[in-house]
C-alpha cells in the first residue's frame, strides 16, 4: 500500500491535503478503508459545522462495524462529499481520489500530523 507523499496523516487514520486558500480536503486512508471492510453508509459533517482536531465529526458504517470519523484539524466545514453519501463504496475503491469525505477551512492544525513515511511506520506497527 502506498500513501501519497504530499498528504499528511493522523493516528486515527485520516489523511489531510495541503490547505489551499486555507481549505484542506480530508479522507480516510487505504489502511483504514481496508480495515473497515465494505463501507455501506457515510454520515459526514454538514457545511457550516465546526470541527475540532481529534474529535468525532461523523461516522462510517461497513459490513463489519461502525467507526467514528475524526477530523485531523480544527475549522469550519465548507463542503461534504455528497458522492460518498450516495455511493459509500467510493471510500474503499478510491480513498485518496473520489472517496474524500469533506473539506474544511483550517483554523488550527495540530503539530502531530504524520508524513507518509511516518504513517507507513505507524500503521505497520514499526
Amino acid at each position: 500500500m502506498s500513501n501519497p507523499q504530499q498528504l499528511r496523516y493522523s493516528k486515527e487514520h485520516e489523511w489531510l491535503s495541503t490547505a489551499e486558500d486555507g481549505v484542506a480536503t480530508v479522507g480516510i486512508t487505504e489502511f483504514a478503508a481496508n480495515a473497515l471492510g465494505d463501507v455501506v453508509y457515510a454520515q459526514l459533517p454538514a457545511v457550516g459545522d465546526t470541527v475540532s482536531a481529534g474529535e468525532s465529526c461523523g461516522e462510517l458504517e461497513s459490513t463489519k462495524s461502525v467507526s467514528d470519523l475524526y477530523s485531523p484539524v480544527s475549522g469550519e466545514i465548507v463542503e461534504s462529499n455528497q458522492e460518498v453519501v450516495e455511493d459509500p463504496s467510493l471510500v474503499n475503491s478510491a480513498p485518496f481520489e473520489g472517496g474524500w469525505l469533506f473539506k474544511v477551512r483550517v483554523a488550527e492544525e495540530p503539530a502531530d500530523l504524520l508524513s507518509a513515511d511516518e504513517y507507513d511506520a505507524f500503521s505497520s506497527g514499526n
